[in-house]
């Protein structure tokens, strides 16, 4: 699959935010011989905000809302007659799944390219947006005891105690005295200052940093995770915490 990752010089370090962070997790992808109609019918059902189109092994395009309606019904042509191939948008911009967000949005503006498709090993895991990036969530740093438990099937294994060093409602940094490996799900147990309930959340680890990317302060490996299925309620309380305690300067450099 093509790669845009070409440029791995600089590191990605303590305060970035990472395109996994912002990005709708699942990507649909459909040969590029089946009709404008079973693919509107894709989008409408998956609620996806494009479908990967893969034409033979190296010719890939997007299939977006905007291309049949620009393609096929302002051209009174019949959806069930056209094939996704003929009007599919090319060429796709690809992006690994562990880059920074600038880099996104840099991409984004030197193709003029909206939507750009997540891979990890070059195999594809999810859709980045503009506008995903205009609603990315600010991150606010902490300083809040958590309790992590790694998942062993459906049982929570041994509990480990460790810190939120930052947070916004779909994800955080944790300084962990435990290294853990990406894809790693995981349960955590904290309590917010001024709220009185403790919260418990599970996630999935997208990444460690290294010593290069660490504060000098730190000896403890920072890990990233990614919320999961969080409920309306405890993304509401985090989202009111993260509001409260964000400085108006949301500058962390």
């Amino acid at each position: 699959m093509p790669s845009n990752d070409e440029d791995r010089s600089r590191p990605v370090t303590y305060w970035d935010t990472v395109v996994a962070r912002m990005m709708t997790p699942g990507v649909v992808q459909i040969p590029g011989d089946i009709s404008v109609t079973e693919a509107a019918s894709l989008l409408e059902r998956e609620q996806m905000p494009c479908l990967l189109v893969k034409d033979t092994e190296s010719c890939f395009g997007l299939m977006t809302p905007a291309d049949i309606v620009k393609k096929v019904v302002a051209q009174g042509l019949e959806p069930d007659d056209i094939e996704v191939r003929t009007i599919m948008t090319r060429p796709v911009q690809f992006i690994e799944y562990d880059r920074v967000i600038e880099e996104a949005s840099t991409l984004m503006m030197t193709t003029g390219t909206p939507i750009l498709i997540v891979t990890k090993q070059e195999q594809p895991v999810g859709v980045l947006t503009a506008r995903d990036l205009i609603l990315s969530p600010t991150r606010c740093r902490a300083n809040i005891p958590v309790s992590i438990r790694v998942m062993e099937g459906t049982r929570p294994g041994t509990e480990h105690h460790a810190v939120i060093i930052q947070l916004s409602h779909v994800g955080a940094l944790v300084e962990s005295p435990i290294s853990l490996l990406s894809d790693t799900t995981v349960t955590l147990s904290f309590s917010l200052p001024n709220f009185m309930s403790p919260l418990t959340v599970r996630g999935t680890v997208l990444s460690r940093y290294d010593q290069s990317g660490k504060p000098p302060f730190s000896s403890m490996p920072n890990i990233d995770i990614q919320f999961a299925n969080l409920s309306p309620a405890n993304q509401s309380r985090l989202k009111a915490w993260v509001l409260q305690n964000t400085p108006k300067s949301s500058d962390l450099s």
